[in-house]
């Protein structure tokens, strides 16, 4: 158990390294324009996920024929040698295949997932599972601060770190990580088994699990858009660099953790788990927009900013006040706490419960693994 858990730590440990300098590096690569950088580096995380996403059945239905531990070894060891691909890559060509390399090798979550059915006990693994997720979160927290650090350095050391990390797990498991299942309990290998749509189809047989697994492909998409668009945004807009970009994701992760393991099991419990799905999905609403008006705050305050301190500062005025952009901002501010009051004014006069219909019983305390 413990070796799959600093597996998956190590797996995200790799992926968040390089988030802070990929697209940056892909844009350098690609003639260092930020357009042309920017669809490149689409195409490359487009790649990436299609191969974990028709190679992660592929890999189990493997495992379960083979075992899980030479699917991880060699996962595994493929993920070291990719990372060092990607920081010798002389062309985007070469930067390329070791995307697509890297997509297969990152479908060995579904392995490790295997691998945990097979040496928990059913009462156990909530849990354990609860513990996997955990692992997930720590990594996010750890890797994009340590990319940061490394990007300022170079571009490319990012990903040497992470072909370290990943080969000296490697290592480990090669000598010490035994065999979950046993021969006994394997069976042959079926392509049907190894079909990623299939098992997409299967989701018609359990009543509404179809239609969440729509909330969550939309929700996904719209996050897994933010997290790509991320660093090639606030590079443009604000100039931000790996340092900062780095830490920035380090917050992110950070906060949800403290969501996962603190937060949502209190409003689950306070609103159940339908309401709890609705304020989430508003959530995000919200906070795209509020990530669309950022950049349009930064077209507009500098313009109103400097034309006032310009108005202001005129020799020609008989008077100056310097200071005048300043006073603005606090007018602005108290329009803001105005309006903030009256929306908790409003709040108090809306119903109780929270918005989305009918209350809904409180659910049960959840599970880590639900967290």
């Amino acid at each position: 158990m413990a070796f799959i858990l600093v597996t998956v730590f190590l797996d995200v440990l790799g992926i968040g390294l390089v988030i802070p300098v990929f697209p940056e590096l892909v844009t350098q690569m690609a003639g260092g324009d930020v357009s042309d950088g920017s669809r490149t580096y689409g195409l490359f995380i487009a790649a990436y996920a299609t191969m974990q996403f028709l190679f992660a059945p592929l890999l189990g239905a493997v495992s379960d024929r083979f075992g899980r531990r030479p699917v991880l070894l060699v996962s595994l060891f493929g993920a070291g040698v990719d990372y060092l691909l990607l920081a010798l890559a002389p062309s985007l060509a070469w930067l390329f295949v070791a995307r697509l390399i890297a997509g297969v090798t990152a479908a060995n979550i579904t392995v490790a997932n295997a691998y945990i059915a097979d040496v928990i006990a059913p009462e156990h693994r909530a849990r354990n599972f609860g513990l996997l997720g955990a692992m997930f979160g720590l990594g996010f927290i750890v890797a994009p601060a340590i990319g940061g650090v490394l990007g300022n350095v170079g571009l490319r050391v990012p990903f040497y770190a992470a072909a370290i990390v990943v080969l000296a797990n490697w290592l480990y498991g090669f000598f010490v990580l035994p065999e979950s299942l046993p021969a006994a309990k394997r069976r042959a290998f079926e392509w049907r088994r190894a079909d990623p749509l299939r098992a997409v189809l299967a989701l018609r047989r359990f009543a509404g699990v179809l239609d969440l697994a729509g909330v969550l492909f939309a929700a996904n998409l719209a996050n897994v858009a933010l997290q790509s668009i991320w660093v090639l945004y606030t590079g443009y807009r604000f100039g931000w660099g790996p340092l900062a970009n780095g830490l920035s994701l380090t917050v992110v992760g950070v906060l949800s953790v403290l969501v996962q393991a603190v937060v949502l099991r209190r409003v689950l419990a306070r609103l159940g788990e339908w309401r709890t799905l609705a304020l989430g999905l508003a959530a995000g609403v919200v906070s795209m927009t509020l990530y669309g008006l950022a950049s349009l705050t930064a077209i507009f305050s500098p313009l109103v900013a400097t034309f006032v301190f310009a108005y202001a500062a005129r020799a020609d005025a008989g008077w100056t006040l310097p200071g005048a952009p300043f006073f603005l901002g606090a007018l602005l501010f108290a329009v803001a706490f105005g309006l903030s009051r009256r929306a908790a004014r409003r709040a108090g006069r809306a119903p109780s419960g929270a918005p989305g219909g009918p209350a809904v019983a409180a659910a049960p305390e959840p599970s880590s693994a639900g967290t």
